[in-house]
């Protein structure tokens, strides 16, 4: 699977050993960097590029890593097209992606240790969305209204 991949320096060790160990089970890894630690660097640099290779289609997948994961993810649901969710449980890691679609996981660096986080990234990217009835339906329902938001402040 192709998977873009980001963080900045609060999750930059999980994202390293993400890159190799990804890279080591088959993955196609684009980097959004940072790639280099840098303690003052933000978040948005890196996954707002991701988000957006995501909406676009020029990768299958995301992961988005900062320290506490919470950024990461107001950051990569601001992208039309991302579903976005922060995971430090398994369970959620593969029914964010069976029931909601998810195509972005966003985890905390400073909250999970790697081996944590490899855990969920497989479980998320194992994960196939179940095309259900209800759950298409919810997810048409977020975007009508996402689509009537846009409208009302002129986005759309």
């Amino acid at each position: 699977m192709k998977i873009g991949i980001a963080s900045d320096h609060g999750g930059f060790t999980i994202y390293q050993d993400l890159k190799e160990k990804l890279t080591g089970l088959g993955h196609i890894i684009v980097d959004f960097g940072n790639t280099i630690y840098n303690p003052d660097d933000d978040f948005p640099d890196y996954v707002i590029p991701l988000a957006r290779a995501v909406a676009g289609h020029k990768v299958e997948r995301g992961i988005a890593i900062c320290g506490s994961g919470v950024g990461a993810s107001i950051a990569a649901n601001k992208v039309p097209g991302v579903r976005a969710a922060l995971i430090h449980d398994l369970w959620s890691a593969r029914q964010g992606v069976e029931d909601d679609d998810m195509s972005v996981l966003c985890m905390g660096g400073r909250v999970i240790d790697s081996e944590k986080a490899l855990e969920l990234a497989i479980a998320f990217l194992e994960a196939k969305f179940s095309r259900e009835e209800r759950f298409k339906r919810r997810l048409l329902k977020i975007e009508k209204r996402t689509r009537e938001l846009w409208a009302m402040e002129g986005k759309g």
